[in-house]
């Protein structure tokens, strides 16, 4: 009697077992393989090195705010960052996460999204809008009707900070300086650079046109693995020929405002300056985002931000420097 249950009960386990596989079978309709989607999605140690990198991979990161300022004379500046793309390291920051007006490094932004979009040859009319400029803002001297190509421009607007030549850029690649703030939004958010809102080409003051120290690190970052933008930005000087609304043919000389470029500014010993991009506005105060190299070859990304004059931009930028970019 016991053997007939056991037997009895052997069958039922197997009919049951039998019911369920095949009821799992006819609804899974979405089956996978374990092994493949693994490595798929990265989970499998194996999957590490032929997979996508994590968006970090390759950028210097902190959640810090502020540190290393009692090294340096800081209280001359609202804001500046240090990082040394070789190590991976941000050795230096005061206020890198609050948000500052970007002035004319803004224009770096400006650069990259036109070589991405556009195409260097195109040649660009300079509209009365572009050319009608205020007395004191910062021109490439460009008049209306002036025809000269998108890589020229791209000279004027990093060279000599034009915001003729940014405006003249922004309707060419985005119809208008609205449209063109848009793509320069949608790179800045590709970036990661997500605590900006970019609202000009050129950065003159509007309160919605703004950045922080580490955005820019994201973005100028990003725009160095460009060789057009390293080309253009670390250019000390550019002669330009182009042609008139009437026809004839015009030419300029544009000096680089980055007085290291110039040999005004002499770099602290060891470090030999790239280029980079300044920016001045009463709001703003004097910026400079530059890239250089150190004694051990290093690059070296370094920012100053809201300078409270010239003479102590460089200055302390010379600090951080000398002080945060060795290795």
């Amino acid at each position: 009697m016991k053997c007939t249950d056991k037997f009895f009960s052997f069958i039922l386990i197997m009919v049951t077992l039998l019911v369920s596989l095949t009821g799992c079978k006819k609804e899974t309709t979405g089956t996978y393989d374990l092994e493949e989607t693994s490595n798929q999605f990265q989970i499998t140690e194996t999957a590490k090195t032929g997979g996508a990198d994590f968006f970090a991979s390759g950028y210097c990161i902190t959640d810090r705010d502020n540190f290393g300022l009692e090294q340096v004379d800081a209280h001359v500046a609202q804001g500046g960052g240090v990082f040394n793309l070789a190590t991976g390291e941000c050795t230096y920051g005061q206020n890198l996460f609050g948000r500052m007006y970007p002035a004319s490094t803004t224009k770096i932004l400006t650069c990259l999204v036109a070589i991405e979009q556009g195409d260097l040859s195109q040649m660009i009319t300079v509209s009365s809008h572009a050319a009608d400029q205020t007395p004191d803002s910062s021109v490439a001297n460009l008049s209306t009707g002036d025809v000269m190509s998108l890589e020229d421009l791209l000279y004027g607007l990093m060279l000599r900070s034009g915001n003729d030549a940014a405006i003249a850029i922004a309707e060419a690649i985005g119809g208008d300086e609205e449209g063109f703030a848009k793509l320069m939004n949608e790179r800045a958010n590709s970036i990661g650079a997500t605590n900006s809102h970019f609202v000009t080409p050129h950065g003159l003051h509007q309160d919605d046109h703004y950045t922080t120290i580490y955005d820019m690190y994201l973005i100028f970052q990003e725009a160095l693995k460009n060789d057009t933008f390293v080309q253009i930005m670390s250019s000390p000087s550019y002669h330009v020929t182009y042609t008139g609304v009437d026809g004839s043919t015009k030419a300029q000389d544009w000096n680089n405002t980055n007085r290291y470029l110039l040999g005004k500014e002499k770099a602290p010993a060891g470090f030999t300056v790239v280029g980079g991009k300044t920016g001045t506005t009463y709001e703003a105060g004097y910026c400079l985002v530059l890239y250089s190299l150190n004694d051990h070859n290093q690059p070296i990304i370094s920012i100053v931000y809201n300078a409270d004059c010239a003479l102590n931009l460089y200055y302390l930028m010379n600090e951080l420097l000398y002080t945060y970019g060795e290795a």
